[in-house]
């Protein structure tokens, strides 16, 4: 059972982007609620340039570890499910220089839900050892390194075309 998250936390803005916007108040799957939030930034981000694009991810990577950190001071939880902006922020690193297409999209949220969940070595490994804002923030990127890869690789076996 995890512990409950008043909403109306979602009044401060800190907490509001970490809780994904309200997305990680669900009481199921917070985790894939709040990567189905990153696919609307993805479209509002999808104009940059690749590397703004990915300047920008990083350094909502960068404010990510502060924000998670505040919430789960706030909530007494490590990493609590309600937490979601670390699984925004991967997504967004995981669709670095992805064709636009919704295929992509669709192909780029599973592998990061994927790897996120799955966490293979040593995202598992640094998950249980890593604590605080960077912690919260490491696997979700290791995942989208993961996931990133994977999907590079069938980008480019595919010719970019499913």
């Amino acid at each position: 059972m995890r512990t409950p998250v008043d909403p109306r936390l979602l009044m401060n803005p800190v907490h509001l982007l970490s809780l994904g916007f309200g997305s990680g108040l669900t009481p199921r799957a917070p985790g894939t609620a709040g990567t189905l939030v990153a696919i609307p930034v993805y479209l509002l981000l999808i104009e940059l340039s690749p590397i703004a694009y990915l300047l920008l991810s990083l350094f909502l990577l960068y404010i990510g570890i502060h924000l998670c950190q505040a919430t789960a001071r706030r909530l007494g939880v490590h990493d609590h499910p309600a937490i979601v902006w670390d699984e925004i922020v991967g997504y967004l690193l995981t669709m670095v220089a992805v064709p636009f297409d919704w295929v992509w999209i669709v192909a780029g949220f599973v592998l990061f839900r994927l790897f996120d969940v799955w966490k293979p070595w040593p995202i598992g490994f640094l998950d249980r050892r890593v604590s605080g804002g960077i912690g919260i923030m490491l696997d979700d990127l290791l995942a989208a390194v993961y996931a990133s890869i994977v999907l590079q690789l069938i980008i480019y076996l595919t010719g970019g075309a499913l």
